[in-house]
């Protein structure tokens, strides 16, 4: 047994090496950034109806000063808005700026075929024990989710509340008004086309950029991705014109691709949901692959109405009861005798929590980080090896099931889950062109090159994924493309990038006032992110809340009211991310990916300072994992002394 441990961990030390390419992050392009006009009007907003909103009376105007304005309509953005309310607040105090035609974020952009979202959806959907709905499935389609985060801005009166299209540019702090000048750049016009800039205040900011938001793709010589003559689109913005079916249909009719010739480069979660719908029209599919996916079983059913009421909503606080079993069940601490709720695939990952963080490991000295990979690496081996025979079992031909069978340890990638994809390559038309981890060669004006035959395609589909949360260092105004300048002028991106990170629960930071994000330096991480964003948008919440019950009349309606982060509150927080640091060395042994900002294995502190490995090492979450940091926040919460927290009137 030892030595075949051994063997799989040359194997997977092999096959990672193979992904490394000396160019990291900056081997892929932001679309949105392209200097090809065709490729950058690939991230246009196709699905926004510029004459609607044109016709919309805007929620805000030049000089507006609203009590609370949130950068972002996405789930991070209604919770934030809706848990505002929730202490306290009105609707009529908030505003909403959202550079899309609608509410959703990634749900609002995401449209391409057989969608779904990878976990559960009776923990996923935020509010869903507010808002009384019962899912259709237990994993709920983009289309549903879509319609449900409409629903929710409209019970909660948020709908006209939201100025669509338009971008925060900066946020600058005015002490003396004791609130923050918003500069906005807003579109209009056919195809929103026409920016406008708008200038106006507000006493409380939010910036709440989710972690996936901006498209990419790779930097392949040839022709270049652009210079491909067919159909071509990213899947964060599927073109129906070019498929058929539509937005609106789960596992849309792709009448289109009848007789089509169709490339898919890449091989993630997004592919994995997409594949099968192409194969069932597509005349021939090819996928183009770098690394293979660990596909895990699915299990998708409809909802059971009797179940539902009797066993998962069946008492006031489910919700918030069944998140936190599955948190306690990802970081292996599910009290004894407690049943796992959710049961699904995700929570037989043991290992998973190697990125996600747990009690056990919470703390581990540097020199410690080896032997607890080692551990890691054991507990994932029997995962790992399921997961393997799956592949072998499912997939008829061996060279086609070798070449989609994933080496590396589960945290290394996020998981996928498919009870299609695997079975899609024992169709004959469907073709796995397996690069062995180089990527392609070329782009031709007719098709793709890769280990040196070109493929002839009339379509080529990028799903290529998005620009790595690691780009932003931890770094909000950076995630969001907002310039935040606080007390004296400094510049919240100087401050950390001079000083490292440094806030209270991963929400605010000292001298930055009434600013808050949700983000994930020094907060934490869940695969449920929906649950994180959640208990961000608390905390954020009721530190609002309770400087406003601190100070004044305390009331909900008084102005120039201040909550500030104290220097030494953020500095001791600061402090415990530093002690649990070292666990995370476990992306010492990844496959480049996303998550390990495409690095490979090997020492994660060569050819660094001490300085820098300090500064790497306070943009990590909290190591103990969601559950104990929920724990730690509403304890501090209980207490009622906003211990680290300064409110103030004027």
């Amino acid at each position: 047994m030892a030595a075949e441990f051994a063997e799989i961990q040359q194997k997977y030390a092999v096959e990672a090496q193979k992904r490394v390419k000396a160019e990291g992050l900056s081997q892929f392009q932001d679309l949105s950034q392209s200097k090809s006009d065709r490729l950058r009007h690939l991230v246009d907003d196709i699905w926004a109806d510029h004459a609607a909103l044109d016709a919309q009376p805007s929620p805000i105007n030049p000089g507006d000063c609203p009590k609370f304005l949130i950068a972002g309509a996405g789930i991070g953005g209604i919770i934030a808005a809706v848990r505002l309310i929730q202490q306290g607040f009105t609707a009529d105090q908030i505003r909403l700026v959202e550079t899309a035609g609608g509410v959703g974020g990634t749900w609002y952009w995401n449209r391409y075929p057989g969608l779904h979202c990878d976990i559960e959806s009776y923990i996923y959907l935020p509010l869903l024990e507010e808002m009384g709905f019962m899912p259709s499935h237990k994993y709920a389609s983009g289309v549903d989710i879509r319609h449900y985060l409409q629903d929710v801005v409209k019970k909660y009166q948020l709908e006209d509340k939201i100025l669509f299209r338009t971008q925060v540019k900066s946020y600058t702090w005015d002490d003396e008004a004791r609130h923050w000048k918003v500069d906005l750049t807003t579109s209009r016009g056919p195809k929103g086309q026409e920016q406008v800039a708008l200038s106006v205040n507000a006493e409380f900011v939010f910036m709440t950029a989710g972690l996936l938001a901006k498209p990419q793709i790779p930097k392949i010589g040839g022709v270049g991705i652009e210079g491909f003559k067919g159909d071509m689109f990213h899947t964060s913005l599927w073109n129906y014109d070019v498929t058929g079916g539509t937005s609106e249909e789960v596992f849309p009719e792709l009448s289109k691709l009848a007789g089509k010739r169709v490339g898919v480069i890449g091989t993630g979660a997004t592919a994995i949901q997409a594949v099968p719908c192409l194969a069932k029209y597509a005349k021939e599919l090819h996928i183009f692959q770098r690394t293979p996916s660990s596909v895990f079983t699915r299990g998708q059913k409809p909802t059971d109405p009797k179940e539902w009421a009797t066993s998962i909503a069946s008492k006031p606080g489910w919700f918030d009861d069944r998140n936190r079993n599955f948190a306690q069940t990802m970081s292996q601490c599910l009290p004894e005798g407690e049943r796992n709720l959710v049961d699904d695939e995700w929570t037989h990952q043991p290992a998973y929590r190697a990125l996600t963080g747990d009690p056990e490991f919470a703390t581990v000295a540097p020199e410690q980080a080896v032997e607890v990979i080692g551990k890691f690496l054991a507990l994932d081996a029997p995962n790992a090896a399921r997961v393997r025979q799956r592949v072998k079992d499912v997939v008829k031909d061996p060279a086609t099931a070798e070449k989609l069978t994933p080496w590396y340890p589960a945290w290394c990638k996020r998981p996928t889950f498919s009870d299609m994809y695997l079975e899609a390559f024992n169709e004959p038309h469907v073709h796995l062109v397996d690069t062995d981890g180089k990527g392609l060669d070329s782009i031709t004006a007719d098709g793709v090159v890769a280990n040196g035959k070109e493929y002839p395609l009339d379509v080529l589909v990028l799903s290529t994924g998005y620009v790595s949360p690691a780009h932003d260092g931890g770094d909000p105004a950076i995630r969001a493309g907002i310039k935040v300048y606080g007390r004296n002028g400094r510049d919240l991106s100087e401050k950390f990038a001079t000083d490292g990170i440094a806030t209270l629960y991963g929400v605010a930071s000292n001298g930055f006032p009434n600013i808050f994000w949700l983000g994930v330096a020094q907060s934490c991480i869940n695969p449920c992110h929906s649950y994180v964003l959640d208990t961000l948008a608390r905390i954020s919440a009721y530190m609002i809340a309770a400087g406003h019950a601190a100070v004044g009349d305390g009331s909900k309606t008084q102005r120039r009211v201040i909550v500030e982060v104290d220097a030494a509150a953020e500095q001791a927080w600061s402090m415990r991310i530093l002690q649990g640091a070292a666990r995370f060395a476990t992306l010492s042994v990844c496959t480049p990916s996303y998550i390990s900002a495409e690095m490979g294995p090997g020492n994660p502190a060569a050819g660094k300072s001490q300085e820098e490995l300090m500064k790497a090492a306070r943009r990590s979450p909290w190591s103990g994992g969601i559950a104990a940091f929920i724990d730690l926040w509403t304890k501090w919460r209980d207490e009622g002394k906003l211990e680290g927290v300064t409110p103030s009137v004027a």
